[in-house]
C-alpha cells in the first residue's frame, strides 16, 4: 500500500494529474465513464470527471439500497500557479511570474529544485484539445538571499511575493524555451499553444524513514494521501445495502466555491440521478447516509506540544483522527457512528480540536453538506508540517485509514427516529 501511495503521489503533481490517476485506476477494474444521457444499469460501475480536476465514482447495487456511503477528499495542494505568459525577461536571467495558491509555508519552497506540470490547451483543426503535461525534471528554483545580505533571516523574515518568491528559470539566453519545451513534449507547434493551467510543484520523491520505517514524508500528502486511500477502500470494499460513492474535489485550498469544488451542484445532481435510476426516494436515501469528509489533521508537534489542545491532540501512528470544531461538519451523531464502525473493524480512533485560542482551517465537509444534507464526519490522518511542500505522517495511519474507510463502505445505516442502526 505504501509503495503504491508513493507511486501515485509522484504521478500526481496537479489536481488534473491526480484525477487522471484515479480515472486510470477505475478503468483498470471495469468502471466506465458516464455521459449525461447514458442510462444506468443495475450492478453498473460508473464515474464522471467534471472539468477534469474533480471526480465522482459509484456503483449500483444489485439489491435495493437504503442509503449512500460517500467519501470526499480534495486533489489540490498549496503551490505556485504560473501565469499564462509567465516568462519575465530582461537583465541576466529569465524568471517566471507565479501566484501563490492556498496557504503556503513560503520558506519550505526555497532553495530546492522544482518542476512544472498542468494542462495545456492546444489548437486543433476543428477546435481546442486539452493535454496534460509534466516536465518531470528540475526546471526552476527560488533562491534565497545569502545571510550576508539579509542578516535578520534567522530572526523571522517576512517574504515579499513580488521579490522573494519569484522562480528562477534560466539565463537570459533561455528566453522562449519554456513554450518550446512544452510544444515539443505535446507534439505541437508553439503557436498552437493557446492557454495553460500550469503550476510549479515539488518533484522530490517521497520516502519512508525512521528506525522501523514508521514515518512517510512526501509532497502533497494533504490531501492526496486521503484521495488514494479512499480510492483503494472504495475498490476493495464488499457490497452492502448502501450505494458507495467516491468523490475527489478541487479547490478546497481556496474555499471550494468553484464548478469543480465541493460547493458545486455536481454531487447532489449525481445522487439525484442515482436515486431516479434506482426508483428510490432521494430524501429517504439521504436520511440513511453518511459522508466522510477526508482531509488530514494536525498531529501533536514533537517540538511544540504546547501548541496543541491539552486533551484532543492526535499523535502520528495513533489511529484515524475525528476532527471537532464549529468549522467542521462533525457532530455527535456522525462522530458516534464513525467511531462505532471503527470499533467493530478494530481500528483505533483519535480526536482533534483546535486549542481554544487558535482558529483552525476549514474542510469541504460543511460546504458539501449544505448542498447535500447528509450526516457528515470530518476525518483524516495526523500529519506534521501541513502546507509545507514536504509533509510527514505515520505509515501505520495509512493502514488504519484504509481499513476504516473500507469498513464504512461495507456498512449501511438505517435511521429510525432517535436511533440509527449500523448494518
Amino acid at each position: 500500500m505504501i509503495t503504491t501511495l508513493l507511486r501515485d503521489l509522484k504521478n500526481s503533481p496537479t489536481a488534473f494529474h491526480a484525477v487522471d490517476t484515479v480515472r486510470r485506476r477505475l478503468l483498470e477494474v471495469g468502471y466506465a465513464p458516464l455521459g449525461r444521457d447514458d442510462a444506468l444499469a443495475t450492478g453498473g460501475k460508473y464515474f464522471i470527471t467534471p472539468h477534469s480536476s474533480s471526480l465522482i465514482a459509484f456503483r449500483l447495487p444489485t439489491q435495493r439500497p437504503i442509503g449512500f456511503i460517500i467519501s470526499a477528499s480534495h486533489a489540490d495542494s498549496p503551490c505556485f500557479h504560473l501565469r499564462d505568459h509567465a516568462e519575465l525577461t530582461g537583465g541576466d536571467f529569465v524568471r517566471l511570474s507565479a501566484e501563490r495558491y492556498g496557504g503556503m509555508i513560503h520558506d519550505s519552497w526555497l532553495d530546492r529544485p522544482l518542476s512544472i506540470a498542468g494542462r495545456v490547451m492546444v489548437r486543433t483543426a476543428d477546435g481546442v484539445r486539452q493535454q496534460l503535461v509534466d516536465l518531470q525534471r528540475d526546471a526552476v528554483l527560488i533562491p534565497r538571499l545569502a545571510i550576508h545580505l539579509n542578516r535578520s533571516v534567522n530572526e523571522g523574515y517576512k517574504y515579499d511575493p513580488a521579490k522573494d518568491l519569484i522562480p528562477l528559470y534560466g539565463a537570459a539566453s533561455s528566453a522562449g524555451s519554456l513554450r518550446r519545451e512544452l510544444a515539443a513534449r505535446l507534439g505541437c507547434a508553439g503557436e498552437d499553444i493557446l492557454s495553460t493551467d500550469l503550476i510549479i510543484y515539488n518533484n522530490q520523491d517521497g520516502t519512508v524513514w525512521g528506525p522501523a520505517d514508521e514515518f512517510l514524508s512526501a509532497p502533497r500528502l494533504d490531501d492526496l494521501a486521503c484521495v488514494f486511500t479512499c480510492t483503494e477502500a472504495f475498490l476493495q470494499a464488499a457490497d452492502s445495502l448502501s450505494v458507495p460513492v467516491l468523490c475527489v474535489f478541487d479547490n478546497e485550498e481556496i474555499g471550494s466555491e468553484t464548478k469543480q469544488g465541493a460547493a458545486a451542484v455536481t454531487l447532489p445532481e449525481t445522487l439525484a440521478v442515482i436515486a431516479a435510476a434506482l426508483g428510490e426516494d432521494l430524501g429517504r436515501l439521504l436520511e440513511n447516509s453518511l459522508l466522510l469528509s477526508c482531509d488530514n489533521g494536525h498531529g501533536r508537534h514533537p517540538n511544540h506540544p504546547e501548541l496543541a489542545d491539552a486533551s484532543e491532540a492526535p499523535v502520528l501512528g495513533g489511529g484515524v483522527v475525528i476532527k471537532h470544531s464549529p468549522r467542521y461538519a462533525t457532530d455527535a451523531m456522525s462522530a458516534a457512528l464513525f467511531s462505532e464502525i471503527c470499533r467493530r473493524a478494530g481500528v483505533p480512533v483519535q480526536h482533534y480540536a483546535n486549542r481554544p485560542d487558535q482558529a483552525g482551517g476549514a474542510t469541504l465537509g460543511n460546504i458539501a453538506s449544505t448542498r447535500t444534507p447528509i450526516s457528515t464526519v470530518d476525518i483524516g490522518m495526523a500529519q506534521l508540517a501541513m502546507h509545507s511542500c514536504f509533509e510527514t505522517l505515520a505509515t501505520a495511519d495509512v493502514t488504519y485509514f484504509l481499513k476504516a474507510v473500507t469498513a464504512c463502505y461495507e456498512s449501511a445505516l438505517r435511521a429510525d427516529g432517535d436511533t440509527v442502526q449500523i448494518l
